[in-house]
């Protein structure tokens, strides 16, 4: 077989080169930001935080977000376990380090610890070093206490914005908001929470409570509601890696 060389001149070599990308932007050009973000690595991380996810599989996520209330979540953790239950529970590191035992009981009963940052600040009113801070120490204590790495993270006031989804996502954790939200930190009757849980719930929804008296009471009627409803409660890892792809 014969080769042949072709010389091309290095200026007639770079001008081809660019025609190449000014072609190859101009195609990307056609697709959408969601589009093109479809085609990037899933390396390339996760922009948003997640609301709900897309499953077909009947499970719902129940997420208590725990930086005060420590004296009802014994109610809490017996009512899951009366029916066999899971949940994430987002600690803050603060109230993890006031209460060890309690942090562990919560581990050892099988539910998932996500980080609630150590001081529960507006994440979006201080800086990303400063949010990185906040992560960092809580998961260290976690770490240390538990033996599990917290993967999940959960902004104090449901405050998030690109920046602190980003710098979630540098240290490993999936950003994670709520479908429903109990507002049971208001105390609101207990009826008024079981309704809200309720409701409009769906598969792959991500309820959101915190440790009041009124959450303790509700909590076994709303594991009720699901069953009735053929919806089993899991954790949020769980509930993620049921997503259709």
């Amino acid at each position: 077989m014969r080769v042949i060389f072709l010389h091309i001149p290095v200026r007639l070599l770079r001008h081809l080169l660019a025609a190449a990308l000014a072609l190859t932007l101009a195609g990307l050009a056609l697709f959408s930001w969601e589009e093109i973000q479809e085609l990037l690595p899933a390396s390339a991380g996760h922009t948003n935080p997640v609301f709900q996810v897309d499953t077909q599989e009947p499970l719902v996520a129940l997420t208590v977000n725990v930086a005060w209330g420590e004296e009802f979540l014994p109610g809490l953790l017996a009512a899951l376990k009366a029916e066999g239950a899971k949940a994430t529970f987002f600690m803050v590191g603060d109230w993890v380090r006031q209460f060890p035992a309690l942090t562990k009981e919560i581990a050892t009963a099988g539910h998932e610890l996500g980080n609630h940052t150590w001081y529960h600040p507006h994440p979006t009113q201080i800086s990303s070093k400063e949010l990185k801070e906040e992560i960092q120490r809580t998961e260290e204590l976690l770490t240390e206490l538990t033996g599990q790495k917290p993967v999940l993270f959960a902004p104090p006031y449901g405050e998030w914005n690109k920046e602190v989804v980003a710098v979630a996502g540098e240290l490993g954790y999936r950003t994670i908001m709520w479908s429903a939200d109990t507002v049971d930190w208001e105390r609101p009757p207990k009826e008024v929470i079981v309704e809200r849980a309720l409701a409009d719930i769906r598969p792959g929804w991500i309820v959101l409570m915190h440790p009041t008296q009124p959450t303790v009471e509700a909590l076994p009627e709303i594991l009720k509601g699901l069953k009735e409803r053929g919806l089993q409660p899991v954790t949020v890892s769980e509930l993620l890696a049921s997503e259709r792809r």
